[in-house]
């Protein structure tokens, strides 16, 4: 069989006789919607891998079985440079010194960069220094948030591979820095099943890109069919590759204006594919410092018991508490629940 996609009867004829966990009818159709019109062998994945699923997640329900000797084994706390965007956008704090504030301001180890934020773009040197400031502080680099690099499923085949070439350089800055991702978008163009079948073209051969430096591919909930967590983990399950993976955000869960994807069960959609988790928070309550337009209690429980146990990072976006307040209130809402839960945990 060849390795490229050939005509479309062919298509549908194997995909009719394929057993794929979410059913062989969407494949029917995603597949033949998503190739009308274009040139045979135009989206280039292996034929095995798109209607077949072989990877297995990592995220295992029965890790919550486990009984954590201390709180950090149910989570560790790590910082979004995100939070602080304002100070970034207004050059009154340096990229290369994030790791510093991290450790020395938050008391926080471990940090997400964003690659708007980086001074110097592909530039080895720059990213050197920053791997030798986190060295010199005792600081772990998480991942990097990649944005504006294009489309990862864009409908043209040439631009779609220019976005995943364009994702290179943040692979190897990844690489130098010691993260385990880069976190991506899964824009693209259609409809619901071409844009699936699209992005996750486009997540596979940015997979086999990481897949040379050791590193991952996780994508956020960010907007558009993003946002739709059914439709990300069935993305997931298309691309089939043991690099990719979800982040699930607990805050962006917009698909379209007036149009919200449930926020619990979209982390519960995405929570299986998990390589990183994202505690988004907004306004918190004066007395309790809950989070008030969540419930971090139950959010943090569906990560638990899906056997999630990597970083949680704080994700301060809030316009009532000052950004470096936020992040403080957010930290010490992620402690007491994560205490909560260890108790739970290591009840006898």
């Amino acid at each position: 069989m060849d390795t490229t996609i050939p005509r479309r009867q062919a298509l549908i004829m194997l995909a009719a006789a394929s057993a794929v966990p979410f059913g062989g009818s969407f494949l029917c159709n995603a597949l033949a919607a998503a190739i009308d019109d274009q040139p045979a062998g135009s989206v280039k994945r292996p034929m095995a891998t798109l209607l077949t699923t072989k990877t297995k997640f990592s995220n295992d329900p029965k890790a919550a079985d486990k009984r954590p000797s201390k709180p950090e084994d149910i989570f560790q706390i790590s910082l979004a440079q995100w939070s602080l965007h304002d100070a970034f956008y207004k050059k009154t704090l340096d990229h290369l010194d994030f790791p510093k504030v991290a450790k020395e301001t938050y008391n926080i180890d471990a940090v997400e960069y964003v690659n708007t934020f980086f001074a110097k773009k592909g530039d080895e040197a720059y990213v050197n220094e920053l791997h030798k400031r986190c060295t010199d502080l005792g600081v772990k680099s998480v991942l990097i948030m990649c944005d504006g690099e294009g489309l990862i499923g864009d409908p043209d085949e040439t631009k779609r591979a220019k976005t995943v070439d364009n994702h290179q350089k943040w692979l190897d800055a990844a690489k130098i820095l010691g993260c385990h991702s880069i976190r991506v978008n899964a824009g693209s163009e259609g409809s619901y099943e071409e844009q699936k079948l699209l992005a996750a073209d486009g997540l596979h051969q940015l997979c086999d890109c990481a897949d040379k430096l050791d590193l991952n591919v996780i994508v956020e909930n960010h907007g558009g069919l993003s946002s739709n967590g059914k439709w990300l983990a069935e993305v997931m399950t298309l691309t089939d590759h043991p690099r990719v993976g979800t982040l699930p955000d607990f805050g962006n869960f917009t698909i379209a204006e007036g149009k919200e994807y449930d926020l619990y069960q979209g982390v519960t959609d995405m929570i299986p594919y998990a390589k990183g988790v994202s505690a988004k928070s907004h306004d918190f309550h004066p007395k309790t410092g809950d989070e008030t337009r969540k419930d971090y209690g139950r959010l943090m429980r569906l990560v638990y018991r899906a056997g999630y146990r990597g970083r949680v990072g704080i994700e301060y976006e809030g316009k009532i508490l000052s950004q470096p307040d936020g992040v403080r209130a957010t930290k010490t809402l992620l402690e007491k629940v994560r205490a909560e839960i260890f108790a739970e945990a290591t009840k006898a």
